[in-house]
Formats: C-alpha cells, sequence, structure tokens
C-alpha cells in the first residue's frame, strides 16, 4: 500500500474520471474523448501577442488507484455481493480514496447529537481527535472531517404545514458551513421529512448543494409514509424515493460542473428502505448505506451484516453512539480497529 498512500496525500481532491473504462463495461466514450480531443488541441491565438493558448489540462482519476482502494474496502469479503458493479465517478470523487469521520446534530439540541452537545472549539478539537484515530488505524485511506446537520428534524405535533417536521433557519446553516471551514470539513446536510416527502424538501437547500462540499443526508426512520406522528414507528423509503434523491443531485452536479455529491441514507431495519435491488447508481452521485443503530457492539456487527451487508447498494457507514451504545450491559464504544474489521470495511464513519 505505499504507493497508495503516496497518491492518496498527494491531491486526491482533485481527482477526476475520464469514463473510457467502467467498473461495468460501458461507458460514454464519445464525449469523453471529445473532452481529451479539446484539451488537447489549441484553443484560440491572441492577437495582440501571437502567444497560442491552450486549455488547461483535463483532470483524470487514476482508475487502476480507484481499483486498488475498492479492493481495500472490500476487505476480503467472498460472499460474492461486493464489490457492486458501477461506473467510475466523475472529477473529485471522494469515495472510495477517503474515509469521512463525521460529527451529527442539531445547534438547536444537547440530545440529537454531539455537533450541538458541546461548544464549538471543544467539539471541533474532539472531532480531529477522533480524525487523526482512524488516520492511525488505516493509513492507506485519507481521512477527513465532516459536519452533519440535521437541517430539518421531525417532530411530534403537526406545525403550521401540518407536516411534522421543522425546517431550521438558513441562519443556523450558515453557522455550521462557519465550523466546517475553520477545519476544513465537510458539511452534510440531514433532513427528517415526516409527513412531508424528499421532492418538497430538498429544493429548499439547493443554494447550499450547489456547494461543492456540502453533500446530503435522508433519513428514512422518520419518513411517515403510513401517516403517523414520528416516533410511533420506524419510517421508509422505497428505492423510488431514493432514486429520485440522487437524480436531483445528478443534476446539480452536472448544471454547476461540481465534483460527484455524497448521499447519506441512515438504515437500521429491514423496512426502512424498500426495494433496494432497484436504486440507480450514477456517477455524479456516489451513495453510502450508514448502519444507524445503537447498542452492545456485537448487535450493531449484527445490523451492519443483516441490512448493510447484506443488501449492498455502493458504498457503507457506520454510527457510533457516545452515549447510547454505553446503554447495555458489557457495551462500549468501538474503536477503529474494531470497525475496520467489517467487510466491507466503511468509508463513512458518523459520531452522534
Amino acid at each position: 500500500m505505499k504507493r497508495v498512500n503516496i497518491v492518496l496525500w498527494s491531491a486526491l481532491l482533485t481527482v477526476s474520471v475520464v469514463a473510457t473504462g467502467l467498473l461495468s463495461g460501458s461507458c460514454n466514450s464519445g464525449s469523453a474523448n471529445a473532452a481529451l480531443a479539446n484539451a488537447s488541441g489549441q484553443l484560440k491565438s491572441d492577437t495582440d501577442t501571437n502567444k497560442e493558448l491552450t486549455a488547461p489540462p483535463v483532470p483524470v482519476l487514476d482508475t487502476m488507484l480507484y481499483d486498488v482502494m475498492i479492493t481495500h474496502m472490500v476487505n476480503g469479503d467472498s460472499s460474492g455481493k461486493w464489490p457492486v458493479k458501477h461506473e467510475y465517478p466523475l472529477p473529485g470523487a471522494l469515495l472510495p480514496m477517503h474515509r469521512i469521520v463525521a460529527y451529527y446534530g442539531n445547534l438547536y439540541s444537547k440530545q440529537m447529537g454531539i455537533l450541538g452537545e458541546l461548544p464549538e472549539q471543544q467539539m471541533l478539537e474532539r472531532l480531529q481527535g477522533e480524525v487523526e484515530k482512524w488516520q492511525a488505524a488505516d493509513t492507506a485511506v485519507k481521512v477527513i472531517p465532516a459536519l452533519h446537520y440535521i437541517a430539518i428534524t421531525a417532530q411530534q405535533h403537526p406545525g403550521a404545514a401540518g407536516k411534522y417536521r421543522l425546517r431550521m433557519p438558513f441562519k443556523e446553516i450558515d453557522k455550521v458551513l462557519a465550523m466546517a471551514e475553520k477545519i476544513n470539513a465537510l458539511v452534510f446536510l440531514d433532513i427528517q421529512v415526516g409527513l412531508s416527502n424528499l421532492q418538497t424538501e430538498m429544493p429548499e437547500f439547493e443554494k447550499y448543494l450547489k456547494m461543492p462540499h456540502v453533500h446530503f443526508g435522508i433519513d428514512p426512520e422518520f419518513s411517515m409514509k403510513s401517516g403517523h406522528a414520528p416516533g410511533k414507528v420506524v419510517g421508509t423509503f422505497d428505492a423510488a424515493d431514493i432514486n429520485w434523491a440522487t437524480d436531483y443531485l445528478a443534476k446539480i452536479v452536472r448544471e454547476n460542473n461540481l465534483p460527484p455529491k455524497i448521499l447519506v441514507v441512515h438504515r437500521f431495519t429491514q423496512r426502512m428502505v424498500t426495494n433496494y435491488q432497484n436504486i440507480k447508481l450514477r456517477p455524479e452521485v456516489q451513495i453510502v448505506m450508514d448502519m444507524d443503530g445503537w447498542g452492545h457492539q456485537a448487535r450493531k456487527f449484527n445490523t451492519y451484516r443483516s441490512f448493510i451487508h447484506r443488501e449492498p447498494v455502493q458504498f457503507t457507514g457506520f454510527k457510533i453512539f457516545y452515549k447510547n451504545d454505553l446503554r447495555e450491559p458489557n457495551s462500549r464504544i468501538l474503536q477503529p480497529e474494531d470497525v475496520l474489521k467489517l467487510k466491507p470495511r466503511p468509508v463513512y464513519i458518523q459520531y452522534q
């Protein structure tokens, strides 16, 4: 992995892809070849100086490196389910060459996660400490921090719109963006739609999703298609919902010439995500299925194997609860070395 480390630490945020080779074996090579031809040719002459101007080189993804890192992620799994076949991503893709370590929460609540529980500086320092621990545990993958902010919270009362959800003011999102800038962190905006839906709620955040370092999360637990108030039963998203979300994100990526967006989907039960096999993978979006269960380490690992490993989508995540994971007898906070034994290795780690 020595060569992998050297390449990863050099400039992975600038990596991109030329779609001439795909894990699935199909591609739109015409547009990619045209782009390369344009890049290698002259654009025009400067009539004043008679200097020839050329386009900057088209950045390319080291597809060999990408494949090596996919193999590293799979971690010797022999089930035949992993890796999931998919196209190489568009320019600037973060996964699987990076591992993201995120702090989750809401600034209005000390009960929803570490992001809102601790004072800003203490929280950022603690997050950076976790990043260092993960980096030491797996030196082959560059670890980057993230703040995962719940931008819509589910409510037990209907509210003025009757949707059992509360949108956070943009000024609160702006605070999170300012925090993230201090440590060069990514930002994830997460929504709990209640009795609303993705089609109504996601466009509210379009101005933020046009920022290259802002990504998205959706929480099926609080998607109440049954009509119940959130918290009464566990909610659900279907593959059709997830496909709508990735199509929406892909459109933003294409129209704004952005690197791929990451979509985190939380999951800890079978019914939280239905028809997983119909989820469409797109080069503009990287999907992370995040194991969102709490409790004893054995139960968390079983949840991961049952609903994340067994129903593969693309990439995997794993949530660690600083408090809830200690509620059961003989439970403990899992360390990076514990989680990295999983097959596949999660590339997204969330602390709540």
